[in-house]
């Protein structure tokens, strides 16, 4: 018999391998089978998920160092946790988009003093829902890049060790923010609050988890912190200002958004007033 991971033979009394560690299966795929798999990984306490979760929390140091190090059957690995925190919050998006959709749009409104910028704003959501998976993993290595220029004197990780520094880290501030999003588009001005508060969240998780990894005074997190979001505004500006060249050469483009954009509200109060 051999392993079905890495071919190694295997003696017929063997539950795992002894090459690559992997669990023997020796019986059909049952539902059962599938519920219990996924009982393990994210029901059970005793589950990589949930200790992976707290420990981020409790000692970020051990889930990334260990990951850095070698550790990789103590805690979810780095893009399993990535593809976690994506597909929980591609669910939050459909959730938020098919039952509450009034959440974002009392946001848009709040915050654009003009019907114009109101759609404006819509159709660029709407294009961030479309591209958020790539949205995401762009914005990791860009971050990774900021980070390790802020700490540009400091050797104690290279790129791709920040690359897995900010995997981890973003991932984690994604899980949160979004199950705080779930319950927050329950009430429109709830929402509008937490809208505002979740960037701010970000920045303390950050904060806390490079001050753990760095062993930084309280001074030095909030200068090298205001170091990282001094560099994101400068990026920022040259993202906006590519924006702008991009929407000045499709204008006829962003036109035509908006204005179905306006015929799709006239639409709906054409719609309400007959129902009236």
């Amino acid at each position: 018999m051999e392993c079905k991971n890495c071919s190694q033979l295997l003696e017929s009394s063997d539950n795992y391998c002894n090459n690559c560690g992997a669990r023997v299966i020796r019986n059909r795929l049952t539902t059962r089978k599938l519920w219990d798999d996924f009982s393990t990984q994210f029901l059970n306490y005793d589950n990589r998920f949930l200790r992976t979760f707290i420990a981020m929390f409790r000692d970020p140091v051990s889930v990334i160092d260990g990951f850095i190090g070698g550790l990789r059957k103590k805690y979810v690995t780095v893009l399993s946790y990535f593809a976690i925190a994506v597909t929980y919050a591609g669910f939050y998006t459909f959730i938020n988009q098919k039952f509450f959709p009034e959440a974002y749009q009392s946001l848009f409104e709040s915050v654009n003093s003009s019907a114009e910028h109101t759609e404006l704003s819509t159709a660029s959501y709407q294009f961030i829902i479309e591209y958020q998976a790539f949205i995401f993993f762009l914005t990791i290595p860009l971050l990774a890049v900021i980070s390790r220029l802020v700490f540009l004197r400091n050797k104690k990780y290279n790129y791709a060790e920040h690359l897995v520094i900010n995997l981890y880290t973003y991932s984690q501030a994604s899980i949160v923010i979004t199950t705080i999003g779930f319950f927050a588009q329950l009430d429109p001005a709830t929402f509008r609050v937490f809208s505002f508060l979740a960037l701010l969240l970000q920045i303390l998780y950050f904060s806390y988890v490079l001050k753990k990894l760095f062993q930084l005074s309280l001074l030095k997190i909030i200068l090298k912190t205001l170091l990282f979001f001094l560099i994101i505004v400068v990026v920022y500006i040259l993202l906006i200002v590519l924006a702008v060249v991009y929407m000045m050469l499709f204008t006829d483009l962003l036109q035509k958004t908006m204005e179905a954009e306006r015929l799709k509200r006239a639409a709906a109060y054409v719609v309400s007033s007959a129902m009236n």
